[in-house]
């Protein structure tokens, strides 16, 4: 399969999704693996050290503001990321997607200046979660409380992390077979939520110290 944005949202919707080998591979692979990572969204929960940084009120967060600088941060080597699998095709069809309406972005400021964030993929009320960044501590994981408590606003029923790692497992991320993964996509795919459609605040607020509350 071509790597556009029409064979992208048709890939997403049979289960599949796209990766490189690293950066500067210009080829594209489609990934289908046997077990899938979720966030169970209505089961969520934050930790005590978390929840502490949330209630900090530190960061500004936002909605789709700076998708571009988002994803690029994402694809960039760190220390502790020595590769990524995000080269310029992926960069160039998803920054499209965003334009489209489809891809959306979280991001986290201090000062002004963008720290963390992440971006993903909605198609029906699932949510495909792609690549989160951080420069400061926790603010990967403060975008991800917001982002449910965004989806959760939204009536998501589905959120896609794709693969489970340490980080993941300790935000709620759980590993399920791909029969099931594709039974909770098709019944995600039934149902329409409008994540652009902007939230008021004061529900979105009250929605996020609902989350505190019972984490």
């Amino acid at each position: 399969m071509n790597l556009n944005e029409e064979t992208l949202l048709k890939a997403y919707s049979m289960g599949i999704f796209p990766m490189s080998e690293n950066h500067n591979d210009p080829n594209i692979y489609w990934i289908n693996p046997k077990k899938r990572g979720v966030i169970p969204i209505d089961k969520f929960k934050i930790s005590k050290s978390l929840k502490k940084e949330v209630k900090k009120n530190f960061f500004k967060i936002t909605f789709n503001k700076s998708f571009g600088e988002v994803i690029k941060h994402c694809a960039k080597k760190t220390n502790e990321r020595t590769s990524t699998w995000i080269n310029k095709k992926i960069i160039n069809v998803y920054s499209s997607l965003h334009r489209l309406g489809h891809a959306h972005s979280v991001e986290v400021w201090l000062k002004k200046k963008l720290v963390g964030g992440l971006y993903g993929v909605s198609l029906g009320s699932a949510f495909f979660g792609e690549s989160m960044f951080s420069l400061v501590p926790n603010a990967s994981k403060i975008s991800l409380v917001y982002l449910i408590t965004h989806l959760k606003i939204k009536k998501f029923t589905l959120l896609d992390t794709q693969f489970i790692n340490p980080h993941l497992k300790t935000l709620g991320a759980i590993e399920i077979t791909r029969e099931k993964y594709l039974r909770l996509l098709s019944d995600a795919l039934k149902k329409r939520s409008n994540f652009r459609k902007k939230v008021p605040k004061s529900l979105f607020y009250k929605s996020l110290q609902s989350i505190i509350q019972t984490s």
